[in-house]
This record gives C-alpha cells, sequence and structure tokens, in this order.
C-alpha cells in the first residue's frame, strides 16, 4: 500500500520531538498502523535544524501553514502551533478539505472544539486529541475506549506540570511562590509569561475536555472556575504538611444530583491517597467509575517526546480506521453527538467541599468563641483547629479545617469574620478534598 502522507503545522519542542519518534521508530510504528507514514509536508515560522532528529527525511518544509493544509497529497494533518488562532481556521480548512486532524491544542479543543467536531461529524473525518490532554499519559483513550462500560463519577487531576513542579519547590524547600517560580522559568518549565500556568487556565483547558468525555456535555470553559497558585504562601503549604496534607493544583469535575462540578484550584489533599505523592512536572490523572472503582493514570504530562509520544498514537488510530466506515469511528467526545447532555455547570458557589482556613487573630479572650460562633450560625462544622505561635506582639495564627459545606456559606462565614475587630486581614481559604476511593 502507498505511504500515508502527513502534513505538520509547527516544528517547536512537540513538533520536533513528532519528527524524531515517527523517523527513528518508523519500521515499529508501520507494523503496528498497517501501512508507513511518512512526513511530506510541513510548515513552520521558527525552528531550530539542529534539535531535530529526522528532519532530512520530510519533503517539503516552508514557512506556510495554509499550502499543507491546502496539499492535495497530504492526508493527515498535524496541528502543533498552539493558541486559537490561526490554529482554528487552519483545522476548520483542512477539515473542509477532508483530511484528517491530530492536535495537542488542549486550548482550541476546550474553546472551539464543539465547531471542529461539527464540521468533522459533517465532513466525515476525525479530529484526534490525545496530546491535549496529560501529555503522554492516554488518559482520553482510557476515559473513551477504555472505561466505556462505567457511569463516570468523578476525575481529580493534577494536570500542569509547571504549577505542580512550583508547590514541590515550595513544600520540599520551604522555598517562596516567586523564587520557585523562578527556577521553573530558568529550567525552561514556565513561560516568560507564566500566566496561564500559574492562574490555572491550562489545566481548565485540559479539565474542560476530561469532563466533556466523562459526562457526555458539550466543551464549557467558559463556565470553569479557575483559581490559579499565585497567591499561595508557604506558611501555608508548611502548615498543611503538619496537618497531613500536600497542596497541589486540582481540577476537578464531579457528577453530582444539581448537576457537573467542573472547578481549578489549589486543593489540600491527605497525604494516604497516592496522587498526593506526585511531585516535580509529573502529572496524575484519578479517575473514579461505577464498576470499576478509582483508577489512577500517572506519567509526563509535557515535553517533547512524552507529547509526541501522544500525537503519534493518535496518527497510528487514524491509520488503522482509515478503512472503517466514518459512522462507526470512536466518537470524538465518547457519546454520539446527538447524546450529549444538557445538564448544567455547577457555579462554585454550589459546589460542596471541605476547607482549610488560616485567619490571623489577636490574642485576646472571647475571640475563638465569636468565631465558632458565625461558623455555627451558618451551619459550619469545624473537624480541627490549631492556633500556632505568635506572628507577632498582638497577633495569632489560628488554623480551621472545616468539614463539607456549600461554597456559598464558608464564604457568607468569612466575610463576617473578616469584619470582626480582633481579626486582621483577609482569612486565608484552600479547599480540600478527600478524594475517596
Amino acid at each position: 500500500m502507498e505511504p500515508i502522507k502527513i502534513g505538520l503545522l509547527g516544528l517547536g519542542t512537540v513538533g520536533g520531538g513528532t519528527v524524531s519518534v515517527l523517523t527513528r521508530n518508523a519500521q515499529e510504528i508501520s507494523r503496528r498502523a498497517g501501512r508507513d507514514i511518512v512526513i511530506s509536508h510541513a510548515a513552520a515560522k521558527f525552528y531550530d535544524p539542529n534539535k531535530i532528529n529526522g528532519l532530512n527525511q520530510i519533503n517539503r518544509i516552508s514557512d506556510d501553514a495554509w499550502a499543507v493544509v491546502n496539499d492535495p497529497e497530504v492526508e493527515i494533518v498535524i496541528e502543533l502551533i498552539g493558541g486559537y488562532s490561526p490554529a482554528r481556521e487552519l483545522v476548520l480548512k483542512a477539515i473542509e478539505n477532508g483530511k484528517q486532524i491530530v492536535t495537542a491544542n488542549k486550548a482550541l479543543i476546550a474553546r472551539h472544539g464543539d465547531e471542529i467536531f461539527a464540521a468533522a461529524q459533517t465532513r466525515g473525518v476525525t479530529v484526534a486529541f490525545e496530546a491535549a490532554v496529560a501529555g503522554g499519559i492516554p488518559i482520553i483513550k482510557a476515559l473513551r475506549e477504555g472505561l466505556t462500560a462505567n457511569r463516570i463519577q468523578w476525575i481529580a487531576g493534577i494536570i500542569n506540570g509547571t504549577a505542580n513542579f512550583i508547590l514541590t519547590e515550595m513544600r520540599s524547600k520551604g522555598r517562596a511562590f516567586k523564587d520557585a517560580l523562578a527556577d521553573a522559568q530558568k529550567l525552561g518549565y514556565a513561560e516568560a509569561d507564566p500566566t496561564f500556568d500559574i492562574e490555572g487556565i491550562d489545566a481548565a483547558h485540559k479539565l474542560t475536555i476530561l469532563a466533556s468525555i466523562a459526562f457526555g456535555i458539550p466543551l464549557q470553559f467558559s463556565r470553569a472556575y479557575v483559581e490559579g497558585i499565585s497567591n499561595i504562601d508557604s506558611i501555608d503549604v508548611a502548615y498543611a504538611d503538619k496537618l497531613g496534607y500536600r497542596i497541589k493544583l486540582l481540577g476537578i469535575t464531579r457528577r453530582v444530583s444539581a448537576g457537573i462540578e467542573l472547578r481549578v484550584h489549589p486543593t489540600l489533599i491527605s497525604k494516604r491517597r497516592l496522587i498526593a505523592h506526585v511531585d516535580g512536572v509529573m502529572n496524575a490523572v484519578l479517575v473514579h467509575g461505577d464498576a470499576v472503582g478509582a483508577t489512577l493514570y500517572y506519567g509526563a504530562g509535557a515535553g517533547s517526546e512524552p507529547t509526541a509520544s501522544a500525537v503519534v498514537a493518535d496518527v497510528v488510530d487514524i491509520v488503522r480506521a482509515l478503512t472503517t466506515d466514518p459512522e462507526n469511528r470512536v466518537p470524538h467526545l465518547a457519546f454520539q453527538p446527538n447524546e450529549l447532555s444538557n445538564v448544567p455547570i455547577l457555579p462554585i458557589t454550589q459546589v460542596e467541599t471541605a476547607y482549610y482556613l488560616r485567619l490571623s487573630v489577636e490574642d485576646k479572650v472571647g475571640v475563638m468563641a465569636q468565631i465558632a460562633g458565625i461558623l455555627a450560625e451558618e451551619g459550619i462544622s469545624i473537624e480541627a483547629i490549631q492556633q500556632k505561635e505568635a506572628d507577632n506582639a498582638k497577633t495569632v495564627p489560628l488554623i480551621m479545617l472545616i468539614h463539607e459545606v456549600v461554597e456559598e456559606k464558608i464564604n457568607r462565614a468569612i466575610q463576617r469574620i473578616e469584619n470582626l475587630e480582633n481579626v486582621t486581614g483577609s482569612v486565608v481559604r484552600i479547599r480540600v478534598e478527600q478524594l475517596d476511593g
């Protein structure tokens, strides 16, 4: 059979890794796919030819991405340029031209996936995006195929390596956030502008995709609650550790009676949970299904060849399916397009979880009684209280663990507590998840 010809958009970190993997393992990949796979046309504005192995095996390289998607010989387009635009326009044009799509672009799928999948369905082509979530971890395939017999109940994931590296440094070395971030940038884990990573946006893109596949709902990134780690203080990391917890930036999506939770935020996780021990730039996703129980997926969430591993796996899946009736392929979001549900995404105020609170209070008789009284009036139960050594001559840190409660109640309580005369500054609040099962 004739080789399948690939068009590659982008020769950066992941694009270069994809070239290296496809060329280095060409024979093994061909045996698995049933046909040879060659990159016939690539486009990139900037790339370093000295850092990419196998570049000489690409027939044509230019800086014109549109030439790739319009190339009649190209059957599969791999989009690795990232961002919203022109990635969206290029992918839609490639679909219009009848080309299969592989992408690692989580922002594109989270924002424009519904539009892209509808176009692909109409044209009878596939859009594969395993590499868009958790790098080399095959979590999308696991959810979409391996766990298809299950009613997924919840997913909790460490799905941003940069944030996880920073929090690990803060815990293990007692470093301040800004110093740990500077190290992440120096090591190449964080961009010069790290906003997407440290403010939870990147993780929310990925969580949006996982939620859609798990629960059969449209992609709704705009409804996700997103809170980053830039306000996490090393003192809270240390206090959490003494209480038996680790702080992680966690993406959580859960099916509850009122709808779907979709939230990214710093979270205290008990050290008894395996996921609490995922450190550095590694990723992990915990999935709970009604039949299988809890399953944990761990591995490299980014990087040149780990992500390329997922890209090439998608290419192989498409090559295998090219002789299959398009109507019988695995649906993009696991559920048939006409079976997606309109279950609502819950606002964060309706989410029920436990909390860690840190207050700075004046060391006076009756202050604790006032705080406990407010919590009781709001129907909030205290699990544990610890009073730490004084910050200064006048105030002491007060650490509280709060049992599960609806967020709107804790919001009201915190506002009332902050208005007390003997409470200074803002109350630090971090959510706590037990992840039982």
